[in-house]
């Protein structure tokens, strides 16, 4: 499904985004990839899911840890002309990192639903049902939100990757 809001730079840095999540998936972690894009398109943080349950940091997604670098990089004037593009919808602990970061965008390709619905139980990803449309809007400040759009694609990096006997 591609949201008619996209632009072809959009949908290139998406897919870019879902190929993280294919590399974060390659190198054993959790398919989960993101990058911030300025105004201009320029992508200033990539990040895959470096969180590495169930002993790792739980805090290390992809989406936090790409805002956390644009943050280091930019004034918070640029940080709200930038757009996360994200593998999956933000949970509700990277939605707040969007806020408190400043992104003014966000851009995702696998909803949490569909999420939920391929991992399952899975004991290293309790899926949160809270939409981050939800999270922002209980904020003082707007955070646009386009998604879920390439949902086939981006669920390509999860496919069997979440049975208990997964790599």
């Amino acid at each position: 499904m591609t949201a008619p809001s996209l632009s072809a730079r959009d949908l290139a840095l998406l897919r870019e985004a879902i190929a993280l999540s294919a590399r974060s998936r390659a190198q054993g972690r959790h398919p989960f990839g993101a990058l911030v894009a300025d105004a201009a398109g320029h992508v200033v943080a990539r990040a895959i899911n470096d969180s590495l349950p169930p002993h790792g940091d739980p805090t290390r997604h992809a989406e936090l840890v790409a805002v956390a670098q644009a943050a280091r990089l930019l004034a918070p004037d640029a940080l709200a002309a930038c757009t996360l593009y994200s593998s999956a919808e933000p949970c509700c602990m990277c939605a707040g990192a969007v806020y408190w970061g400043g992104i003014g965008r966000v851009v995702y390709a696998l909803s949490e639903r569909r999420l939920l619905a391929l991992t399952g139980d899975h004991p290293e990803n309790p899926t949160f049902s809270l939409p981050c449309r939800t999270v922002f809007a209980h904020g003082q400040r707007e955070v646009a939100v386009i998604g879920p759009a390439l949902e086939d694609e981006a669920a390509l990096a999860h496919d069997g990757f979440w049975t208990r006997d997964a790599p």
